[in-house]
């Protein structure tokens, strides 16, 4: 930790802050202060070397734009339901399925609803209409993050069919 402490990193402790389950599922964190943050994932600072240290925690605010909450110094200094939680978003910020086809997407109050064929068979899944749920992957792939924030991959939209293509883009053209 020596090394990072020039970097103004906020390291978060366990009798600091309090980590959850809640709306849909998602890991929630309260901070002494009262201070609530909803839907926060969390992305390993060191996936290979060091996987259970500098776990930084974020959050999308009332804009939708990522803000960084801390990091956790040792996943191990938290208890073992913690722990879990943490484990958890991770591995599905880690997971995802491949999207080989595409059956239909429908625009409904803001939330996209999606028929795939997957890598791993059928999938239904929806997802916000909004910028940040969707990401870059590599030169023209998405990653599609659903209400559950499940990753569905479409490695290269110019691969896709016409058909697929012209549905995909009608809906998801950032």
């Amino acid at each position: 930790m020596e090394e990072l402490k020039h970097l103004d990193v906020k390291f978060l402790k366990p009798g600091e802050i309090k980590i959850f389950r809640g709306t849909f599922n998602l890991m929630h964190l309260t901070t002494a202060d009262g201070t609530l943050y909803r839907g926060v994932y969390a992305i390993r600072a060191f996936p290979i070397t060091c996987p259970n240290r500098y776990i930084f925690l974020f959050y999308y605010d009332e804009k939708d734009r990522s803000r960084e909450i801390g990091a956790i110094e040792t996943l191990d200094s938290f208890p073992e339901d913690v722990r879990e939680i943490i484990l958890d978003v991770m591995r599905k910020h880690y997971f995802g399925y491949t999207i080989q086809e595409i059956y239909s997407i429908k625009l409904e109050f803001g939330v996209l609803h999606f028929e795939v064929e997957t890598d791993k068979g059928p999938k239904s899944f929806d997802m916000r209409w909004a910028s940040h749920r969707t990401l870059d992957f590599g030169e023209s792939g998405k990653i599609l993050l659903d209400i559950f924030d499940d990753r569905y991959v479409i490695q290269n939209v110019n691969k896709l069919s016409r058909a697929d293509r012209d549905l995909f883009t009608r809906y998801v053209y950032w």
